[in-house]
């Protein structure tokens, strides 16, 4: 039961992984991380075949050995945040204190992203070590 709920989430996560890829506001990358966690364990076969993408695999590897998002995700994320906020901003029209809420947690979300190493080594680069 537990390997098949596993199974289910990865192939959900995956599925949402996709659409992300095409969709501007949603991301995929987190999607992809948290399909690969959940084939880890239920479908080592399925983990492999996700790692080994060559669009999707990289970026899942890079946060696993080193927690890392490459510049042009981080990017992606800011830019993707800050137009969720004015979408949410401008089509919700909230009070005061609720654009604030969701303007702190977006901000602190952010700032996780970009805070994030780029790359395996200190400078952020690519390179091998």
């Amino acid at each position: 039961m537990r390997r098949t709920t596993f199974k289910i989430l990865g192939t959900g996560f995956a599925g949402i992984g996709i659409a992300g890829a095409f969709l501007p506001i949603l991301p995929s990358t987190i999607f992809f991380i948290l399909a690969a966690a959940c084939f880890a364990r239920s479908s080592p076969e399925l983990e492999k075949r996700l790692l080994n993408h060559p669009v999707f695999g990289p970026p899942v590897i890079a946060w696993r050995e080193h927690g890392a998002i490459p510049v042009k995700i981080k990017m992606v994320a800011f830019v993707g945040m800050v137009f969720g906020y004015a979408v949410f901003y401008l089509t919700v029209q909230p009070g005061l204190w609720l654009a604030l809420l969701v303007a702190v947690f977006m901000t602190g979300s952010a700032i996780y992203v970009l805070s994030r190493p780029s790359g395996p080594d200190s400078n952020g680069s690519n390179c091998p070590e």
